[in-house]
């Protein structure tokens, strides 16, 4: 078995835990080795081995959280989240979880990586991390549209509009913290959706 393919050792598993969480309270994924190792006590040396790079250190801090946000789906998935909830009460739910001040600094780690992963890099550690984003919403809020309606150009482009409103106002709270301005425009659009 090659080391690829290896499980991780539990002290890889217990530090990406931690620096997991020293990124989030940082809100960044280029962190410095140096005082990232200090603060979850080990050395820039063993993070270096552990993970074979700082380029492998942020790709694991990013699928990691990726892992909460496919969490996050799966949430959704297994709630009282029926089929026919149409868009605009998918809308609804997803700002409600969105918009929740607990999970501002995991979001501002999850807009950092997005907005890396649109830059010119073409083998960064954010490469495909946006998109992929926004194939797995894409994909959850298809499931909301009518059967009819989901495979068509007008279907996909609903809720891509959707997305992108979620997205804007997701941006526009991290960078004001104005969650009555942001909710109150975001429901404003989901009433429209919803005809009313």
């Amino acid at each position: 078995m090659t080391a690829d393919l290896a499980p991780p050792s539990a002290r890889k598993t217990e530090l990406l835990e931690l620096a997991y969480q020293y990124a989030i309270g940082r809100g960044r994924t280029d962190l410095s080795l140096r005082p990232m190792a200090a603060a979850i006590g080990s050395s820039p040396r063993v993070l270096l081995y552990l993970f074979g790079s700082k380029d492998g250190l942020i790709r694991a801090l990013l699928a990691r959280s990726r892992a909460d946000e496919l969490a996050l789906l799966t949430e959704l998935r297994a709630g009282d989240w029926p089929g026919g909830a149409g868009l605009a009460e998918a809308g609804r739910r997803i700002w409600t979880w969105i918009a929740a001040p607990a999970r501002r600094p995991l979001l501002r780690l999850w807009l950092d990586g997005y907005a890396r992963s649109t830059g010119d890099e073409p083998d960064g550690p954010w490469t495909g991390f946006g998109a992929a984003t926004v194939t797995a919403w894409l994909a959850l809020l298809a499931e909301v549209q009518p059967a009819g309606r989901r495979d068509t150009p007008a279907g996909l482009a609903e809720r891509t509009l959707l997305l992108t409103v979620l997205r804007g106002a997701l941006i526009d709270l991290l960078a004001t913290g104005d969650e009555i301005r942001t909710t109150g425009a975001v429901t404003s659009y989901l009433d429209g959706l919803s005809g009313g």
